[in-house]
């Protein structure tokens, strides 16, 4: 019997060269990445800023003025009278309805620091209920 001859590679060197096409390919799809990406960016939003005047300084508040203060202790009252929840939009409403001019339903709304942002939202939309045609916030308390 014949046995074929074995051949012995000798062995090969190890390749100390970097491959850089893995690392170009790499660049180059981050490259695309940037270019579709940065149009995107430069996306302005239009947002409506009201004109900023000189405001009068009132010391007193007019008596026809409707005004709801949000208490921390979630209380509500309607022109510095204490309202229970079930007679808030009936009371807003009984002082919005004799205004005939859709420009004078205007009620305020002063929240204080530690009153919940939920009950705030309540009484708003329990105004918007009662016939309130504009929403004002105070950013200052009243004195």
């Amino acid at each position: 019997m014949r046995t074929k001859p074995i051949h012995i590679r000798e062995p090969v060197q190890a390749n100390s060269e970097i491959n850089v096409t893995p690392l170009v390919d790499i660049v180059l799809v981050l490259l695309i990445i940037f270019m579709v990406v940065t149009p995107l960016l430069e996306k302005d939003i239009a947002v409506r800023v009201p004109n900023s005047e000189k405001a009068e300084t009132v010391s007193e508040v007019p008596p026809d003025q409707i005004i709801v203060h949000v208490k921390g202790d979630n209380k509500v009252d309607i022109n510095m009278r204490d309202v229970e929840d079930g007679d808030y939009v009936s009371g807003l409403k009984a002082r919005l309805d004799p205004k005939t001019n859709a420009a004078d339903k205007v009620v305020f709304f002063v929240a204080e620091d530690k009153a919940n942002y939920g009950r705030l939202v309540w009484a708003i939309d329990g105004a918007k209920l009662a016939g309130a045609e504009t929403i004002g916030i105070a950013t200052e308390p009243l004195n």
